[in-house]
């Protein structure tokens, strides 16, 4: 198993959600945009100081903080 951050995904790199470590309400609100464990997501854009990071999940687009993705444990595939 290859587990890492979210934030250390590289771009056209995809992985699973397996565990989200946040306050509840943020952790909420990423679950209603499709960031599930088991999810599969693809990052897919970063800026040129990596922050936003957009990620590709359940057939659409997110951008991301880097803190918030610091705390998002993901498998790659």
């Amino acid at each position: 198993m290859n587990k890492i951050m979210l934030n250390n995904l590289n771009v056209d790199e995809s992985c699973y959600v397996r565990k989200i470590f946040l306050e509840e309400n943020t952790k909420r609100r990423l679950q209603e945009l499709g960031f599930i464990e088991g999810s599969l997501i693809k990052c897919v854009l970063k800026s040129p100081f990596n922050e936003p990071v957009a990620y590709f999940v359940k057939g659409t687009t997110i951008a991301l903080r880097e803190e918030i993705t610091q705390n998002i444990l993901v498998e790659r595939v």
